[in-house]
Formats: C-alpha cells, sequence, structure tokens
C-alpha cells in the first residue's frame, strides 16, 4: 500500500511539474483515482458519470487512495458514502461553506439570459434586454416569478438586471396591451397575478421620462385588466371583469382562448375528456384561467376540491387577484399625482376605494376572519382557506381588525413545521397541501411584518429558510417548492419537480436580507 501510495505521489508531482512547463496534460481522474474511479463509474454509484468527474476533493489524492485501498467499501451504499465524505460532488453534496445567500449569489448568472434574434417558427418572443429565468423546463422569463426574483436581485445588489427587467416588462405592455403569462406565442392570450405595479416599488431608476412611460404602460396594463367592465355591468361577467351582486365590479382570471394549452395539449384534453357533462371549451378556459392565477392547480378552483375534470377558475372571483389590482389603482394614483395629472389621481383613488369596499362586502368573513374567494354561481363566499388570504395584508388595504383576524387563524392553521401551507386540502395538485411556495411565504411575512404580527412574520421566514436549507444540504439544489409539512422537496402537478430557481432564490435571499440571523441558524 506504501509503495501505491507513493507511487501516485511521485506520479501527481511529476505532472505537476511537467504541466509547469508546458509539456504535458494535467492527470484526469482516472489517472489520479485508478481502481476507485473505475468502480464508481462501472457501479453507477451517480446516475451521470460525468458527476463524479468533476468532483472536488477534499483531500489529497494519494491519501484518498490510500483510506481507499486500507478499507475497500463492501457495497455500493459504502463506496457512495466513501466519496461523498471525501468528495463534493456536483449536485448532491456541494453546498460549500459560505451559506445560502453565498450560494445564491453564485446562481444568478447562471439563470441570467441575453436578447438574442428569434428564429422564424420558434415560439420565443423576443425581449429587448437581459432577464432572468426561473430556471429547469422554464427558459423563458415569466410574469409573478419575476417579481419574487427581482426582490433577491435588489438584495444582492443587482440593480442593473432589476431595470433591464422592468425595460422588458414595459416592452411587453407596449407590444401587446399586457404582461404575458410568459414570453412565448401560446401564452399571450393570458398574463398572471398582476404584480408589475409592485415591481415598480423596487426600481432605483428616478428618471423622469422612465418613470413616465412605466407610468403609462401600468395604466395600458389595468386597462387589460378592466377591458370587460362595461359588458359585464350587462351581463354580470364578462372577460376578466365581475358584476357583483351590489352592482360593484370586481376582478377574475380568464385566457382569451378557450383551446388546449400548447404546453400542456395532451394534459388538457385528458382533463376535458375526463369532464364528460361540460363543454370540452370551457373546460379548457377554466384551465387556461388557473395558468394565469399561477396557481395550477389548486382545489381552489375544483368544484369537487380534487379533480382537473370539475375545474371552474372562472366562477371565481380570487382575493389575491383584488389585492393586487387595488395596489395597481393606488400606485397609478400616486403616479399621475407626482405627474401633475390631478384628475387621473383622484380617478384612481377613488377606483381603489370602491375595489377596498367590495372586497371588504363580499370577500372578507367576519365570522371566520379571513379573506376568501367567491363563488359567482353560488352567489357565496368559497368556504376553503388558502394562503391567498394574506394578500390583503401585504399590499395594505387589511384593517387592523382584520389584519388580526387573519394572523390568528394562519397561526392556527396555515403554519407548518417548515413555512406556510398553501391550502388545507391534499387534493394532489401542487398548488395544496402539503406544498408551500416560496412566494406565498413573502406575502405572508410581508403582510404579518407590516401590520403587527413581527414575531409570526419571523417564525415563518425562520422556518422557511429551515427547510430550504435542510434540502440544498442533502440535494445542492434550490427548488421550486417544498412539502413544509415534513420539510422535504415538493411534489404533485402536471410536471416533475423543478430545479433553480429564480423565485425561490429571491425570497430566500431577501429574507435572509430582512433576517440576516437566519443564515446561522439554518441547519
Amino acid at each position: 500500500m506504501r509503495q501505491a501510495v507513493r507511487r501516485i505521489s511521485r506520479l501527481v508531482a511529476l505532472v505537476l511539474v511537467c504541466a509547469s512547463l508546458g509539456n504535458v496534460a494535467p492527470p484526469s481522474p482516472a489517472d489520479l483515482y485508478g481502481d476507485l474511479f473505475v468502480a464508481v463509474q462501472e457501479r453507477r454509484i451517480f446516475d451521470d458519470n460525468k458527476t463524479f468527474a468533476d468532483a472536488v476533493p477534499r483531500k489529497a489524492p494519494a491519501a484518498i487512495m490510500a483510506d481507499y485501498r486500507a478499507a475497500p467499501p463492501r457495497d455500493d451504499a459504502a463506496l457512495r458514502a466513501f466519496v461523498l465524505d471525501r468528495f463534493e460532488v456536483p449536485g448532491v453534496n456541494d453546498a460549500g461553506t459560505g451559506g445560502l445567500r453565498a450560494h445564491i449569489r453564485k446562481l444568478w448568472p447562471h439563470l441570467v439570459r441575453q436578447p438574442a434574434p428569434v428564429v422564424p417558427g420558434e415560439s420565443r418572443i423576443a425581449l429587448p434586454a437581459q432577464y432572468v429565468v426561473p430556471g429547469g423546463r422554464f427558459r423563458e422569463i415569466y410574469y409573478w416569478d419575476s417579481y419574487f426574483t427581482m426582490l433577491g436581485l435588489a438584495a444582492d445588489g443587482e440593480h442593473a438586471l432589476v431595470e433591464s427587467m422592468l425595460d422588458d416588462f414595459t416592452s411587453l405592455i407596449e407590444r401587446f396591451g399586457h404582461i404575458p403569462n410568459g414570453t412565448r406565442t401560446y401564452y399571450v392570450s393570458r398574463s398572471q397575478p398582476p404584480f408589475f405595479a409592485l415591481m415598480l416599488d423596487i426600481s432605483q431608476n428616478h428618471d423622469a421620462r422612465v418613470q413616465a412611460r412605466r407610468l403609462e404602460a401600468l395604466r395600458s396594463e389595468y386597462a387589460f385588466w378592466m377591458a370587460g367592465g362595461d359588458c359585464a355591468l350587462r351581463k354580470g361577467a364578462c372577460l376578466r371583469v365581475v358584476r357583483m351582486p351590489d352592482g360593484s365590479l370586481l376582478n377574475r382570471y380568464w385566457d382569451e382562448r378557450d383551446t388546449p394549452r400548447d404546453e400542456s395539449f395532451a394534459e388538457d384534453r385528458a382533463s376535458a375528456k375526463a369532464a364528460a357533462n361540460r363543454a370540452s371549451s370551457q373546460v379548457y378556459r377554466d384551465l387556461r384561467a388557473a395558468a394565469e392565477s399561477g396557481w395550477d392547480f389548486s382545489s381552489r378552483w375544483l368544484a369537487d376540491g380534487r379533480t382537473l375534470a370539475t375545474i371552474r377558475t372562472t366562477d371565481v372571483v380570487p382575493v389575491d387577484l383584488n389585492a393586487l389590482l387595488w395596489a395597481m389603482e393606488r400606485r397609478i394614483a400616486r403616479g399621475c399625482k407626482t405627474l401633475g395629472d390631478a384628475g387621473c389621481a383622484r380617478d384612481f383613488v377613488k377606483r381603489a376605494d370602491r375595489r377596498r369596499a367590495a372586497v371588504d362586502r363580499f370577500l372578507w368573513q367576519a365570522g371566520e376572519g379571513c379573506y376568501g374567494d367567491w363563488l359567482i354561481g353560488e352567489a357565496r363566499p368559497s368556504p376553503a382557506l388558502s394562503a391567498a388570504t394574506l394578500y390583503p395584508l401585504f399590499v395594505g388595504m387589511a384593517s387592523a381588525e382584520q389584519a388580526d383576524g387573519v394572523a390568528e387563524l394562519t397561526r392556527a392553521k396555515l403554519v407548518a413545521p417548515g413555512g406556510l401551507r398553501t391550502t388545507l386540502t391534499r387534493s394532489g395538485q401542487q398548488w395544496d397541501a402539503p406544498n408551500g411556495w416560496a412566494p406565498l411565504q413573502w406575502i405572508a411575512v410581508g403582510g404579518l411584518d407590516s401590520s403587527g404580527h413581527a414575531q409570526l412574520a419571523r417564525t415563518i421566514a425562520a422556518r422557511w429558510i429551515a427547510t430550504v436549507a435542510r434540502t440544498y444540504a442533502e440535494t445542492g439544489k434550490m427548488l421550486e417548492k417544498y412539502d413544509v409539512e415534513e420539510r422535504l422537496p415538493g411534489g404533485g402537478g402536471e410536471y416533475p419537480l423543478q430545479d433553480g430557481f429564480g423565485w425561490t432564490n429571491g425570497v430566500t435571499g431577501a429574507l435572509l436580507d430582512r433576517y440576516p440571523a437566519l443564515d446561522r441558524e439554518a441547519p
């Protein structure tokens, strides 16, 4: 054994000397680790042979080989444990020593995309400036994801990226009249939760011309959401606008098309086929509307709370959407005032006041102490509790009494060991229990903290960060969603769990910026 160690040491020394003279290539992993390398690769200890070839040793190769020959691992499990103890293996145990925050900062460059011309016939929509994608199967910019990504970018000092993404979204509104779900041609018929107004709060660009252009874009987006207003007053519901029982107007999700989604074509046709007693076009419209909500899919939209065949998204007035539109109205009023347009400012203050009154009348459930969705066909509030109840706190439209009620119910029912629950229903859909999602953690923390419930806000943040940190330590990945009951990777839905991941990176970074001690407390 001593001879083998000396031989490897001499080989490494010789190669290093020769390499310094420019005469020979450096040794490959196969050269350095010999029979250990052969065993790991041939026995498929890692799914991809490139994985071990890219591993970083934690001590000298000769010492590793001495350990290997002194006590050869008995089986595959022991061999894997041997390797993980002595190497940092990409995507397996390479969390590093810098903590979550340092890892997130390293991830941003991998998710940045540069403008590029569109090839004729492809589905991608071109953008004028660089942007950040979520990661995994999501290779284009997405609307509401980007707000939460921007939070992390701003916390990490990436202000130029925030501004370039705002330029991209402004461009999309100018071209299409709204921000599509994502930058693909098959997404243009719908939008997503309208966070553009809140994105503008993150901007550090105070140039008057830029602000005027963005305000005009924001007003155009508002017009898109309210386009069915006159029609709704006559028919009860039209496009994205709903006439409530007292004649006031609130909003719902919608999609201009009533065909299967291009990106989920087979799945949508199967769902329509399963809904034998419903017109396929209505099923498709409701599936698409749920995709516009971002909660695709959730028991919130399902009549039986379980199956996609009963989806009824267009029959629901969602509390989160209307909270975001109230925030948009308030910011348009503020922007108009700044530009000296008093008439516009007064108009949008009135619009915001009317919306808040309608939300209080129809979406606030005083007996339960929570906000909920409104079921149009049944003319009553939905009994289902979801994390969407925290949106009015987040945007600042809840009274102190309402915030206290929501906080109490959140503490009693929505807080899980690993963060905030999405709903209390286990439907198998991804926007249901036991999953928790980064954007909802931020909404909850921000809403509770700003309404006098700082300790509950910090508890949710701490539990979420612990879940993300634990999963990262075990997998080397930042994931799209998590099981907040068991503090594990999340599941459910119509596609495999994705890693990357834009909004998890953004929210985690922003929470660590708000609560720096959590980086040290995380496991």
